[in-house]
């Protein structure tokens, strides 16, 4: 039987120190200069709901520094597929790479596949949107045409789709969303959507500027002060194809959520401490 934890939702989420970066990044999505040499590399990821190794190996690591966060992914695979390149594509029914980050009231979501394609989300939990708050703005307009409630992923016999599974409720989804500053680099080391030929990967650099963290903070240190603790999820959706349909393999960097590869579900993204 897996472990669960206080809030019900499989293994306590795992743990990860993101030191300050010892050298200038200049990112190309290489992920191969001193900095990145000298930071804490993940273990190989893992299946989200089983805790075993994943089918393709993927790391990953993350730096910070007074301007922004630094977060490089290293990603097997033989066979390199990525065909969606309008924004916003939903690259998760592909292969692709995410990154959640917490935000108490609120989280983001970024996605990105060899291409470069982005798609970006931000969420805000409905009990903390009300009249007058902080997100009751215009930039978070809920009668926006970009605008979507959201429930997490359906389960079956679980609650219905609307309302999710997660106990504190649905979501406001913003799909217009962009975040300040944001860069994503991706490297390609093989030719991609041509099976008579074997490539060894991908890999990728994502800067996040500080400053357009502002929604995310929840009264924290922007920068953050060290010690201090962010949650934060990576991971990897992966199309695996034999012979009959597609498969989806789902992998972070420890086990999420024990009964469905839910990746909306903050108390399970490993806990990124800050070093000095």
């Amino acid at each position: 039987m897996p472990r669960v934890n206080a809030n019900g939702y499989g293994l306590a989420p795992g743990t990860y120190r993101a030191r300050r970066a010892t050298a200038s990044i200049r990112p190309d999505g290489r992920a191969d200069g001193p900095a990145w040499a000298a930071a804490e590399r993940t273990p190989r990821f893992v299946d989200m709901l089983t805790g075993d190794p994943a089918p393709l190996t993927t790391t990953s690591a993350i730096l910070w520094d007074d301007r922004a966060l630094y977060i490089a992914f290293w990603a097997d695979e033989p066979n390199l597929v990525a065909t969606m390149t309008e924004r916003d594509s939903l690259l998760f029914f592909e292969n692709d790479l995410e990154i959640f980050i917490d935000g108490g009231d609120s989280y983001y979501e970024l996605e990105f596949n060899a291409l470069g394609t982005l798609y970006e989300v931000f969420y805000i939990w409905r009990d903390a949107y009300t009249r007058g708050s902080r997100w009751d703005v215009p930039r978070f307009d809920v009668l926006g045409p970009a605008a979507r409630t959201f429930g997490g992923d359906f389960v079956p016999g679980r609650k219905s789709f609307w309302t999710g599974n997660h106990p504190r409720g649905p979501r406001w989804a913003f799909l217009d969303y962009d975040l300040p500053g944001l860069e994503v680099h991706v490297h390609v080391d093989g030719t991609p959507n041509d099976p008579a030929t074997l490539d060894r990967g991908w890999s990728a650099e994502i800067v996040l500027p500080w400053s357009g963290l502002a929604d995310l903070s929840a009264g924290r240190a922007l920068p953050p002060k060290p010690g201090d603790t962010w949650g934060i999820f990576m991971g990897r959706f992966e199309q695996l194809r034999t012979r009959g349909p597609a498969e989806t393999a789902t992998a972070g960097w420890s086990a999420h959520r024990f009964g469905v590869a839910d990746t909306h579900v903050p108390e399970c993204f490993t806990q990124v401490t800050f070093l000095d």
